[in-house]
């Protein structure tokens, strides 16, 4: 444990975050991080660490795109590196701090791991689904969870879970039972999906359809590593194309590792029917409050608690075929990982 891809993006935050301020700070693959907007509405994420006595930068002042320490005022500039020592002329050589490359899309700030130099921004995965425009409403979320970040990436590539895990919500009276799953390796891009054929309309598509209805119903989540996960549901007539039916809004579910041991999960959930009716985001807000964080948070916490060895595969896991989603993606984690290891 301990070891984080580099050559990939993170997710710090909703933009929403950076609010008034303009800033927000974050443990990011076991480094504290800044992140804030610049004057011209670019992003800069700098280590959240003076390199003199370790204050935080986040608690002193901002001068324009510079950021100020607390502590003994040494300045820093949105590359890190020290412009102003306020008790000499000369500036240590030591006196900088890494920073990272940062983009803004779709409503999210992403952070490159590695070397802002490498930072390839083709590589940021899509997720027009949850951007905001007129006519879709948008509920964003976040949990803490206390297990790494590839137990959540199981749980989310492995949603034979819902019939058990989630009979408060979204259990589908065994209707995974009777779908198919396929697991598509597309090298950047993994699928695991889920078609359920001649099932009852899902509550998540009535209306159009109504309670009891027969449908072809569809869950595809998509995985884009580490660990940025994005699913798309619907349901059509039986024997119907998909595109005659009716697709729900779309779902991120993004998780970036804190430490080792501790991951945040960012959530959103997009709809385009009644965008201004107050108490539909309510319930869904209460309702993802209890599949996240009532259902499926204690069982994964719990499961990581539960192992016996520091390495997963040392644990010799039980493999169903069901689970080929979240082993897939853990293998290419660790052959992430390999690379980047050969080419240092």
């Amino acid at each position: 444990m301990g070891e984080f891809p580099k050559n990939c993006w993170y997710m710090a935050g909703w933009a929403e975050e950076l609010g008034e301020s303009g800033m927000f700070t974050r443990r990011i693959a076991d480094r504290p991080t800044v992140v804030y907007r610049k004057e011209d509405g670019s992003l800069a994420a700098l280590l959240d660490r003076c390199p003199h006595r370790f204050a935080p930068l986040s608690l002193g002042d901002r001068e324009g795109d510079n950021l100020v320490c607390p502590y003994h005022g040494l300045t820093f500039d949105p590359a890190g590196q020290c412009v102003r020592n306020p008790f000499f002329d000369r500036i240590p050589a030591a006196a900088k701090v890494d920073s990272w490359a940062c983009e803004e899309r779709d409503g999210i700030v992403w952070l490159w791991g590695g070397d802002a130099a490498k930072a390839d921004i083709s590589l940021i995965p899509d997720f027009a689904v949850v951007r905001d425009k007129p006519g879709r409403k948008v509920l964003r979320g976040y949990t803490h969870v206390k297990a790494p970040y590839e137990f959540c990436t199981d749980n989310l590539m492995d949603l034979s879970h819902i019939e058990f895990v989630h009979r408060g919500t979204f259990a589908g009276d065994g209707v995974i039972f009777a779908g198919e799953h396929s697991v598509i390796d597309e090298g950047a891009t993994l699928h695991s999906n889920w078609w359920m054929p001649d099932v009852p309309a899902p509550s998540a598509c009535r209306p159009p359809y109504t309670e009891g209805q027969q449908t072809d119903h569809w869950l595809d989540m998509r995985c884009n590593a580490p660990a940025s996960m994005r699913l798309q549901l619907g349901a059509t007539l039986p024997g119907r194309p998909r595109e005659e039916g009716y697709e729900v809004g779309g779902q991120a579910h993004i998780v970036t590792p804190e430490t080792a041991t501790n991951s945040h999960y960012f959530t959103a959930n997009a709809r385009h029917y009644e965008v201004d009716n107050a108490e539909i985001d309510a319930f869904l807000s209460q309702l993802f409050d209890q599949a996240f964080n009532v259902e499926d948070k204690p069982i994964i916490e719990a499961a990581f608690a539960n192992m016996e060895a520091d390495d997963f595969w040392a644990g010799k896991p039980l493999s169903l075929g069901v689970d080929q989603g979240g082993t897939r993606a853990r293998r290419k984690i660790e052959a992430m990982l390999k690379t980047e290891d050969s080419d240092d």
